[in-house]
């Protein structure tokens, strides 16, 4: 289809002849058979072509026809970026495909130019692009934002890289540790399609282990596109990458380079020059050619998740790419998620794991210390935030040399205060903000407690349910955690990692390394110990991923200390008989994902069922579920108000939920992108935000 025409010469107002005007000269007609001055005349062969327009609009997410000019034949390529009008302004577009005719039965107008012949949309990126975006109910020219990125026509213009000669097969013996790990492997080799969950063992040198998988494929000259959350670990992984096949064989794709950079290295892996591509979730498009196995690492981490529209998931993504070219797919991390492990019981992925013998020479000793067994052993830890069985473990670490790690959930100095007496939450008296200790001093003396919100301190605190006049901290932050165990280990030096400064190594010597989860730096040698701190602030969180997500945390930090054998200790302070304390106790993720699973499918929730959040006004809201018509397994939770209230007391923005089961997905998401083009095409002005499958529900 092409672009509307513009409004018809007689609907624009008539304008009467000025007397004192002179007559105008009439052009005469052109002569049978000549083409008028200025005409385009369209190309010699395949004179239409298909255009994905740059309009993130619903209703217009299709392609355009156009007429190619001869003097562009040989540039407009497929997958090239061209400029076309549209609507009476000129807009970005990629050529998808050429053909002879169009069933567009009115006349077509040309192509402006192309912008650059670099077919930067081959058909299998195009194929992935249209899949996600039917997928999460979007729209092609918001995927396309993802996966392509902006054009440098400098980097453009450099001379193609030489292809790199495949890699010498790399020694795979580290994977014989695991269960059906050599079998996976050999796989790999084969060129054969095999997907797997990989349970890491704790100390496992996991970046290494990825490098030899992705070697592997390499060595049988296929792609391999391997997916970590953060750039600490996109540096391991490259590093391991490099060292194994070559600087030449691998490129890190990360959207914090700048843009000739990124552009360069993206157009090494679309030009074939590079085999292995290490990245973020920006590389999860990454175009290699003939690809043979997908790595997603850590897939629990909400990193993955893209906060841009139509919020794809790494996992989703790498899944349906694996699906589509034939290749394989690794899902690799220490814990597992649900949806991993849904993956495992559907069949459609092979669990790869260690052998509860290797496990046990592995894995750290771990010990649970709630609030039963502490007092149990120690009176004195009803007041004592770290009870004596930590303090043994850190100064065990210490003596053999070895640095201390220590996970606390919140950063800063005390983020949250409540009362003393009944431990209601502590509140501003101007604001209703939350009090908290800013940390410092004044004079000598500790700065009182400030509201988080409006910064007015607050010098008479009373308490608004008791009125006691006593304070307590709900949970004590890293930067006071790091102040209080410097008092208690003196002689030991205190180091801090997190959102200000992320450490990513620390040396083999007594040290203490306090950190916020996600943060833990590596040390050369292992963790003598960790002490993992004010666990019910993690499990206590109003979320559906929050066992969980704790679990994975932990998991992550015990990974790094030394296995039980050489005195390796994990100090969590949680109750013992919680489920989640159980699977660390043990080192079984597996059974505390199947638990998490079963309990899932029983309540309705992901990744049993598949949802969709619908965020906005209360009126864009109410008038989109009116128009969303609903597979027959349909059911809307809500709406319900986001907290955002007007002065007249009414809500702001509301969210409903829409769920349906997973074998009505797609149907899901094509009647949710129907729905939006409606409202699209009655140029709705209200903004409302729509996402499918989201992480966060409660």
């Amino acid at each position: 289809m092409s672009s509307p025409e513009p409004a018809a010469l007689w609907d624009l107002p008539e304008k009467p002849p000025s007397p004192k005007a002179a007559p105008s000269r009439a052009r005469k007609p052109p002569k049978p058979g000549q083409k008028a001055k200025g005409a385009q005349s369209p190309a010699p062969e395949k004179p239409v072509a298909r255009i994905v327009v740059d309009i993130p609009l619903a209703h217009l997410d299709r392609t355009f026809d156009y007429l190619v000019p001869e003097k562009l034949h040989e540039t407009a390529v497929p997958g090239c970026r061209v400029r076309v009008r549209f609507a009476g302004q000129l807009v970005d577009g990629y050529l998808v495909e050429r053909g002879e005719s169009s069933e567009y039965d009115r006349k077509l107008a040309f192509l402006d130019r192309v912008t650059s012949a670099e077919p930067v949309l081959p058909p299998p990126l195009h194929a992935l692009c249209r899949a996600v975006a039917d997928r999460y109910g979007g729209t092609l020219s918001d995927v396309l934002r993802l996966a392509i990125p902006p054009r440098h026509a400098k980097a453009e213009g450099e001379p193609p890289l030489a292809p790199s000669a495949p890699p010498d097969a790399p020694d795979t013996e580290a994977w014989a540790r695991y269960q059906r790990g050599p079998a996976f492997l050999e796989a790999l080799a084969e060129g054969k399609p095999a997907n797997a969950v990989w349970q890491a063992l704790p100390g496992e040198d996991w970046p290494r282990r990825l490098a030899e998988a992705a070697g592997t494929v390499a060595a049988a000259g296929r792609g391999a596109v391997l997916v970590v959350p953060d750039h600490r670990d996109l540096t391991r992984v490259h590093d391991a990458c490099a060292a194994l096949l070559g600087e030449e064989a691998v490129v890190a794709l990360i959207a914090g380079l700048g843009p000739a950079e990124r552009y360069r290295r993206w157009l090494a892996v679309l030009r074939g020059a590079v085999r292995v591509v290490v990245g973020t979730r920006a590389a999860m498009f990454a175009p290699v050619h003939d690809p043979g196995l997908f790595v997603v690492w850590d897939d629990g981490d909400d990193l993955h998740l893209d906060q841009h529209a139509p919020y794809p998931h790494v996992r989703d993504v790498l899944m349906d790419r694996a699906h589509t070219t034939k290749s394989s797919l690794l899902v690799g991390g220490f814990a597992r998620t649900a949806e991993a492990q849904l993956l495992v019981e559907s069949g459609w992925a092979a669990p790869v794991l260690a052998d509860r013998a290797t496990l046990r020479s592995a894995a750290p000793r771990v010990t649970p210390v709630g609030e039963d067994f502490d007092v149990a052993r120690d009176e004195a830890a009803r007041v004592a935030r770290l009870p004596a069985v930590a303090f043994e473990a850190a100064r065990q670490a210490f003596a053999a040399g070895h640095p201390a790690l220590v996970q606390v959930p919140r950063r800063g100095y005390v983020p949250g205060l409540a009362c003393g007496n009944c431990r209601t939450p502590a509140h501003c008296r101007r604001c209703a903000g939350p009090l908290s200790l800013p940390g410092g001093s004044i004079d000598g003396r500790p700065k009182p407690p400030a509201c988080s919100w409006c910064g007015v301190p607050e010098t008479a605190f009373r308490c608004t349910a008791c009125g006691s006049v006593r304070l307590r901290a709900v949970v004590v932050g890293a930067k006071r955690t790091a102040e209080e165990l410097g008092r208690a280990f003196p002689g030991i030096p205190v180091r801090t990692s997190g959102a200000a400064e992320v450490l990513t190594t620390v040396p083999a010597k007594p040290a203490l390394v306090v950190c916020t989860p996600g943060a833990e730096p590596v040390a050369e040698d292992g963790y003598g110990a960790a002490l993992l701190l004010d666990g019910w602030a993690l499990l206590g969180r109003q979320d559906l991923r929050a066992a969980e997500e704790t679990l994975r945390r932990w998991m992550a930090a015990a990974a790094l200390v030394r296995p039980s054998s050489e005195g390796g200790r994990v100090i969590v302070g949680a109750e013992a008989g919680l489920p989640v304390v159980q699977a660390l106790v043990r080192w079984d993720p597996a059974w505390h994902a199947s638990q998490e699973l079963a309990e899932r499918r029983e309540l309705g929730f992901p990744p049993s069922m598949r949802m969709a959040s619908v965020e906005g006004t209360p009126d864009a809201v109410a008038g989109f579920l009116d128009d969303l018509p609903l597979p027959e397994s349909g059911e809307v939770l809500g709406p319900v108000p986001l907290g955002e209230v007007d002065e007249e007391g009414n809500a702001e923005r509301e969210r409903a939920l829409v769920r349906v089961s997973r074998a009505d997905g797609k149907a899901l998401s094509a009647s949710i992108h129907a729905a939006a083009a409606r409202r699209d095409a009655k140029k709705a002005t209200e903004p409302i935000r729509i996402q499918v499958d989201p992480l966060k529900l409660i």
